[in-house]
């Protein structure tokens, strides 16, 4: 999506960083492991197909994308830095995390369901989640790249994203990134998620960030959950 392309998201332990031509070739790597195509649903590409696919990404208006940096060291970050800067790019790839739309919502303001687009239909914001280096798993850096997501996706503070959330303004480390958010926001009720029934660190993931089970599709062996923190 254009709208994030110089956009660097600053977290505690990441980064989320545009997708950009000089992730591809890490990118094609992780996709050709069998077992992360089958989590994420993919289907092998052959490089140059990668490198398109990630021009078409960067174009499209209904495809979010960012890769997951995962911050080492001791290197000072600031609050607003670009994406080419050396202090990033020398950072490792460790995931990427992503929010398909489908529809065009007649509103962005929170309602208890979705709004329409504009053909009747609903709209919905799919996210999607992979840490693909192991030795990033189970480090937290998940549920911080989803809740950074959400956040810019949403204009909501990253700490509404939780099964219990607080009523108050975020304080300290999170509440420097409240003022990074999308030109045209998406209500937090069209959030949606769609996971393997036998994936449960995802599933439980996502639950911890205020999603629930809405429906089972035994014939895909997938749940969708969707965001309704408050219902």
């Amino acid at each position: 999506m254009l709208c994030n392309k110089n956009t660097v998201l600053v977290g505690k332990k990441i980064l989320l960083v545009p997708y950009q031509i000089e992730h591809v070739a890490q990118y094609h790597k992780w996709m050709e492991n069998e077992e992360l195509r089958a989590l994420t649903a993919s289907e092998p590409l052959k490089l140059e197909q990668e490198y398109e696919m990630q021009q078409k990404w960067q174009m499209d208006e209904d495809k979010l994308t960012f890769i997951i940096i995962a911050r080492e060291g001791d290197t000072f970050i600031p609050d607003t830095v670009n994406p080419t800067d050396p202090r990033v790019s020398s950072l490792p790839m460790v995931g990427d995390v992503n929010i398909f739309m489908s529809g065009t919502p007649l509103s962005v303001s929170e309602s208890t369901r979705s709004p329409a687009s504009d053909d009747g239909q609903e709209f919905t914001a799919e996210a999607e989640i992979m840490i693909a280096e192991p030795l990033y798993r189970r480090r937290g850096y998940a549920q911080e790249a989803l809740r950074l997501m959400f956040q810019y996706a949403t204009g909501y503070p990253a700490e509404y994203f939780v099964h219990h959330p607080r009523t108050e303004e975020p304080q300290g480390e999170e509440a420097r990134h409240v003022c990074v958010k999308m030109p045209h926001s998406i209500p937090p009720s069209s959030l949606i998620t769609r996971i393997s029934d036998k994936n449960f660190p995802s599933i439980k993931l996502f639950e911890q960030l205020g999603f629930r089970i809405t429906k089972h599709v035994e014939v895909f062996e997938e749940v969708e959950m969707r965001w309704n923190a408050h219902s």
